[in-house]
């Protein structure tokens, strides 16, 4: 896939500031500057990829992360391991342990799946799933998410301040930068060339394309319940997931692949073998 090129980076009209990442009111001057920063600042994928690196670590340390030996682990590795580089991508996985139904990817190839989205997908569904999360880092849409959390967080002007190199940012300001990419939504364009990423991925490997499908008309019926970060992402300013199950659906059927999906058993405990052992017995010989 290409490497999109971007021109130019949107001037901020309106800055709103919820409370949970500042608390500070920022006035018309204050405001021009900012919107000065942006216009002048220039960002790479490299410094997109610095930043959320750090970001992410920062993420990793405040949340529950699945040990090695853990069954989550496990099954990720097991699933995702033969990905580790995906499209020129060197990607990493971490499972975080919490019943939030999430999951998402950053610049610097860092993919985090929360437990709470395994416990009710399967391998294929979680592949579907995770796959469109990476379309996101390949089409560098995660770059320009990069750039609406500093522009969320008020941290521009900080990180523009040297102009050689994107200037280190304090643990407070990399978990604002966290909470901001969370909350980030990509475009409607970005959402369908990631689906479209997803079906692909899903297609090359050999995996089962109709999982696109139904872990979208899953991710549909769990708008209906608990919210969730990811869940609003997916479902908010963009094609309702119903549709896209059917653009996905509609796919498969032009390419003579679609079947109905049966969703296959779950299991992310840690699989325990019995092996037993026979012990050698000798007979004595009758004298």
């Amino acid at each position: 896939m290409k490497i999109k090129s971007f021109l130019t980076i949107a001037l901020l009209v309106i800055l709103n500031i919820s409370k949970a990442n500042a608390q500070i009111n920022l006035g018309e001057k204050a405001l021009g500057a900012l919107q000065n920063g942006v216009a002048s600042f220039t960002f790479s994928n490299e410094d997109a990829a610095k930043l959320s690196k750090e970001a992410v670590k920062k993420m990793d340390s405040t949340n529950v992360v699945a040990g090695p030996k853990d069954g989550y682990t496990l099954r990720l590795n097991r699933i995702f391991g033969k990905h580790a580089s995906e499209n020129g991508l060197a990607l990493n996985y971490k499972v975080y342990l919490t019943k939030d139904v999430n999951a998402f990817a950053t610049a610097d190839g860092s993919v985090r799946v929360y437990s709470g989205l395994m416990d009710i997908m399967d391998d294929n569904q979680l592949l579907a799933v995770i796959g469109h999360e990476i379309g996101h880092v390949a089409n560098e849409d995660t770059k320009d998410a990069m750039k609406a959390a500093l522009r969320k967080a008020a941290l521009i002007d900080a990180v523009s301040s040297q102009s050689d190199k994107v200037a280190k940012l304090t643990d407070s300001q990399l978990g604002q930068i966290g909470n901001a990419m969370l909350d980030s939504k990509h475009s409607r364009k970005q959402e369908s060339e990631a689906d479209t990423f997803s079906y692909d991925f899903m297609k090359k490997h050999g995996y089962d394309v109709n999982a696109v499908e139904s872990a979208f008309n899953l991710l549909a019926s769990q708008s209906g319940g608990a919210s969730s970060d990811f869940l609003s992402r997916m479902m908010s300013s963009h094609p309702d997931p119903k549709d896209r199950a059917e653009t996905a659906k509609q796919r498969a059927i032009a390419e003579g692949l679609y079947k109905a999906y049966v969703q296959k058993p779950i299991n992310n405990k840690v699989v325990v073998t019995k092996t037993t052992t026979k012990k050698a017995t000798t007979k004595k010989k009758k004298k």
